[in-house]
């Protein structure tokens, strides 16, 4: 009997090692896996604070947060931006706004605060997402045409993709150059509206060609990339027609390229020459834009406006044939893609003579 007890509590105390052991290793294991967990945690976190986000955010602090503080100063805070506020006495934007800060294309080197102060606007920041801050805030320095950016995202509502695109096809440094007579034909708002709206000159890099062209090709190729040419042309066009058919008084006229701009509500005339600017251009322009406002517009469309588009111009000789126009012309450049002449691509290497004077050279 006394066999047995002694026998039981060896495989007792056997059992209980066992079972001590095994706990042991569970709370070894717990604790190498809440371990593991907690470095994975940490290097997680790593990442995030390496991550491009955190790096603007903190670019973000740098560039605005005494703005973001100012209490007293030339300049409003810019947490009361003068746009679009939601108050009883806030008032709609309109592209007027920006109408003063067309006029010069080059950039200035002054920093952020330091131009903020000097040209005495804010910068409407709170009414842009994240991603259309960090576009502009990493892309756009000069703050005059930050602003201007910042606006036209507003009031033409912009996505990312059309705001970088806009920047790279430097939309701030043509719009509001072309020659014009909008000032003496539109009133003060409409007249800012528009001129910022067009632009000189227009690059149409989807174009190329390497022998003799007219505008009848242009025409053709634009409505061939008709998606390219709308990004360039702005926001809110709408493309109406090539060669659009009119008939006054029994005559058939056709219009180059007819559109519309639906934030502004106008019809938008263009004539493609492939020479430089002409007076005589100007009458037949003006002839078809009041044609236009007679035929085509309804009630709540605002007043036609003709675009002729030349490879050149003169600036002198396009004020004076405006001069006295009664209806609203822009006269702009245009651009076409570089293509590379037919003798000149003949006489580049093909890729096989290039490998062969790669391994001739690595031979020798």
């Amino acid at each position: 009997m006394q066999y047995n007890l002694t026998e039981d509590f060896h495989h007792y105390s056997e059992l209980l090692k066992q079972i001590k052991q095994r706990v042991s290793l569970a709370q070894q294991r717990a604790i190498y896996a809440a371990n593991e967990e907690m470095l994975r945690m940490y290097w997680d976190i790593g990442g995030m604070l390496q991550v491009r986000n955190m790096q603007c955010m903190m670019q973000f602090f740098n560039e605005y947060n005494q703005e973001l503080t100012m209490v007293k100063d030339a300049v409003s805070s810019i947490t009361q931006p003068a746009v679009a506020q939601s108050g009883k006495d806030s008032k709609p934007i309109t592209q007027s706004m920006i109408a003063q800060f067309t006029e010069t294309s080059k950039p200035i080197t002054k920093s952020v605060i330091s131009q903020l102060k000097v040209y005495n606007f804010t910068l409407p920041i709170k009414h842009l997402n994240w991603t259309h801050n960090l576009i502009l805030m990493q892309q756009v320095k000069d703050i005059r045409a930050r602003y201007w950016y910042m606006v036209q995202c507003i009031i033409s509502h912009w996505n990312t993709r059309y705001l970088q695109e806009a920047i790279k096809l430097d939309h701030y440094g043509k719009h509001g150059a072309l020659a014009n007579n909008f000032t003496e034909t539109l009133p003060a708002p409409e007249a800012g509206e528009v001129k910022s709206m067009l632009k000189d000159p227009y690059i149409f890099d989807m174009l190329t060609f390497t022998d003799q062209y007219n505008e009848r090709d242009v025409e053709i190729g634009l409505v061939s990339h008709v998606e390219r040419f709308l990004i360039e042309m702005g926001a809110g066009f709408a493309f109406m027609g090539r060669q659009y058919h009119i008939e006054v008084s029994g005559g058939d006229y056709y219009i180059d390229i007819l559109m519309y701009n639906t934030f502004l509500h106008r019809y938008l005339v263009i004539e493609l020459k492939d020479t430089e600017f002409m007076p005589e251009y100007i009458g037949k322009l003006n002839f078809y834009c009041s044609a236009v406002d007679d035929i085509l517009c309804r009630e709540g469309d605002n007043r036609t406006i003709g675009l002729l588009l030349c490879k050149t111009k003169d600036r002198i000789k396009a004020e004076y044939a405006l001069r006295d126009i009664q209806k609203p012309i822009g006269i702009s450049d245009y651009e076409l893609g570089q293509a590379l002449p037919k003798d000149f691509r003949g006489s580049l290497p093909t890729i096989e003579e290039i490998e062969k004077e790669l391994e001739s050279t690595d031979n020798g």
